[in-house]
C-alpha cells in the first residue's frame, strides 16, 4: 500500500496514487552538490564494463575449458569494483539521505545489493579456500552476476522513474512509458 496521496481523476473515474518523488528538494540539492554523485556515475559504467569482460572470460572457460586464471582474475576485479562502488555508494547515501544504507528511496535496492555482495564474497572465499571445483566456482560467480543484473536493473528503473517524475514536475505530464500513459 502506498503512502502517496490519492487524487481523483474524473476522466478515469477512480482515484489514483500519485508517485512520491525519489528525492525531496533538499535531497536533490545535496545529491547535486556532492562529489559522490559523479563518483557513482563513473563507477557504475566501469563496473558494467568489467562485468561484460568477465562474463566473456567465464563463458570461454565454461564452454572451452581454457582461461580459468583469466576468468578468476576477472571475477576478483569485478568483486573489488563492486566493493568500491558499495563503499562510495554508502557515503553518497549518507550525504544525500542522512544514513549510510537503507534510505527510504533506495531500501530494496540496498537489500538486493547485500545479496549481490554476499554472493561475490562467497566466490572470493571459495577461490581462497578451494571450496567447490573450478566449474562450481564459475557457476557461483555467474549466480552473483545474475543477482548483480537484477540489482543494476532495479537502480536503472528507479532512476528512470525519478527522471520522469522530475520532468513532469517541470513540464506537465510525463511522456508514456512503453506505450502506457503515466
Amino acid at each position: 500500500m502506498s503512502n502517496a496521496p490519492a487524487t481523483y481523476t474524473p476522466a478515469q473515474g477512480r482515484p489514483t496514487a500519485r508517485k512520491a518523488p525519489l528525492y525531496t528538494a533538499e535531497e536533490r540539492r545535496r545529491r547535486d552538490a556532492t562529489k559522490w554523485t559523479l563518483v557513482q556515475g563513473i563507477l557504475a559504467p566501469v563496473q558494467f564494463l568489467v562485468f561484460l569482460c568477465s562474463v566473456a572470460l567465464i563463458a570461454r572457460y565454461m564452454l572451452f575449458g581454457v582461461g580459468l586464471h583469466a576468468a578468476t582474475v576477472s571475477v576478483v576485479v569485478k568483486t573489488l569494483v563492486l566493493y568500491l562502488i558499495m563503499i562510495t555508494g554508502a557515503i553518497w547515501e549518507r550525504e544525500v539521505f542522512g544514513c549510510y544504507l537503507f534510505a527510504r528511496a533506495f531500501f530494496w535496492e540496498d537489500v538486493v545489493s547485500f545479496v549481490v555482495l554476499a554472493l561475490h564474497t562467497a566466490y572470493l572465499l571459495a577461490v581462497t579456500y578451494g571450496w567447490l571445483s573450478a566449474r562450481g566456482q564459475m557457476a557461483l560467480a555467474l549466480s552473483a552476476y545474475v543477482a548483480y543484473l537484477v540489482n543494476a536493473t532495479q537502480f536503472i528503473l528507479k532512476l528512470r522513474a525519478a527522471r520522469l517524475v522530475q520532468r513532469s514536475e517541470y513540464s506537465g505530464p510525463a511522456a508514456p512509458v512503453f506505450g502506457v500513459p503515466t
